[in-house]
């Protein structure tokens, strides 16, 4: 696993209401496929907010590590399972076109490991939607 996060999602309990919040606050440019989720370009990374965080609902937050193949998504969870983390979520096909799954660390923080075939990795690790 190559030392980055890609992505920051914050989970909301109201999408329209933290997507305004933000964007009062001079954040520009969002993406919203559809009525769960909204992405920032921040940077070399990205910030979402989820109205459905992993499933769990919100509050709560989720850590994003992009990969640059679907093969890589799987080998990611396997070494976070043998580095002591538990796998949450196996790698598999998701309904947005990509490879997603999901591991724990010890302390319980949720990271998504996924391949998105319409997002850019740079070689320096930085993502660009």
């Amino acid at each position: 696993m190559d030392q980055r996060i890609s992505l920051v999602t914050l989970g909301v309990t109201d999408l329209a209401r933290a997507r305004s919040f933000y964007e009062a606050l001079g954040w520009h440019d969002a993406r919203q496929p559809d009525g769960e989720v909204c992405f920032f370009q921040a940077g070399g990374m990205v910030f979402g907010l989820w109205t459905a965080l992993g499933g769990h609902g919100a509050p709560g937050i989720e850590l994003a590590h992009n990969v640059r193949s679907p093969e890589e998504v799987a080998a990611v969870l396997a070494d976070a399972e043998r580095a002591g983390g538990t796998v949450l979520r196996p790698a598999a096909r998701a309904e947005w076109g990509g490879t997603s799954g999901a591991f724990a660390d010890p302390d319980g923080y949720v990271w998504e490991v996924a391949h998105n075939p319409g997002w850019t990795l740079g070689e320096d690790g930085s993502v660009r939607m």
